[in-house]
């Protein structure tokens, strides 16, 4: 007699998603958890995204979804309304609507052991990797970026073109700082904005920061850093590498549904697992020197 497939409750997920990203991990300023949902509703597939859009829904409804587990939180500030005449409402609304739960692992996917930049790390090939940040609630192997050395050294412009081609094709495409034919070991990551680790990747020595989201006056800065005090000497290391947000998170979302598969399956659960194929990078083209 063949076994009957066994199909978890939404709490039973949550508690491997705990497992493998525990909450006690997200930054103080975050809002990860249980957004929408009832703890005892079954869930037989789930929908791995970045961001929990309109169109991430839809398309998690026409698959038939019990649950998307988002990277990006639907709300980081209270808010005194759902009405479905934002699209934060109508996707509230869509939700509780056809029973589609949304958990939200942001944070505590970025620190924890295979997170967000462990895989990013893993993509560039680097060894011997460590956080950037050490967590405040965790492992010493837990925290938020990682660093890390290349096996050889490369040109900067070298390295520049492997980040390019391990990311998703976006608009924003990839943007360095830094000398191209300068040789680079030490890399450092942060999946996502990052810039409020330059000053940790500084101190890691990493030759190339590769993180999104940078903007003009940190950027400007972390070149002109003083390293021989009074004397007026900088460096420009470490170079930076900027890349898109979405792309660099959405690396993790294949990493993280075989993770979770596995819990699930180890525990005797049979749960049908997907990765969004919205493009929820925000930019559409761009126009660069030379092409219109």
């Amino acid at each position: 007699m063949e076994e009957q497939e066994v199909v978890p409750a939404l709490a039973q997920v949550m508690l491997a998603t705990e497992e493998l990203w525990p909450e006690s991990l997200a930054e103080d300023w975050d809002a990860v958890g249980l957004v929408v949902g009832r703890p005892g509703a079954p869930v037989s597939r789930i929908l791995f995204a970045v961001d929990p859009t309109v169109d991430v829904v839809a398309e998690a409804l026409d698959w038939g979804t019990d649950l998307i587990i988002a990277h990006h939180p639907l709300f980081l500030k209270g808010v005194n309304s759902v009405a479905a005449t934002t699209g934060k409402g109508q996707v509230v609304h869509q939700l509780i609507e056809n029973s589609c739960a949304l958990l939200t692992v942001h944070t505590n996917g970025d620190s924890a052991v295979g997170g967000v930049s462990d895989v990013l790390a893993d993509a560039l090939e680097l060894e011997e990797v460590t956080p950037l940040q050490a967590a405040q609630r965790g492992l010493p192997e837990e925290g938020i970026g990682r660093v890390g050395d290349l096996s050889q050294a490369m040109t900067l412009g070298d390295f520049a073109q492997r980040v390019f081609s391990v990311l998703p094709a976006v608009a924003g495409g990839v943007r360095v700082a830094g000398d191209r034919q300068a040789l680079v070991r030490r890399v450092a990551v942060c999946g996502g904005a990052g810039d409020s680790l330059l000053g940790a990747a500084q101190k890691s020595e990493a030759d190339v920061f590769v993180t999104a989201d940078l903007r003009h006056h940190p950027a400007s800065e972390a070149g002109e850093h003083e390293v021989r005090g009074g004397q007026g000497a900088t460096s420009g290391r470490p170079y930076l590498i900027d890349v898109s947000h979405f792309a660099s998170e959405w690396l993790w979302l294949p990493a993280a549904a075989k993770a979770l598969g596995n819990v699930l399956g180890d525990q005797g659960f049979a749960v049908e697992l997907r990765v969004s194929q919205s493009n929820t990078d925000p930019w559409d083209f761009i126009l660069t020197p030379g092409r219109s």
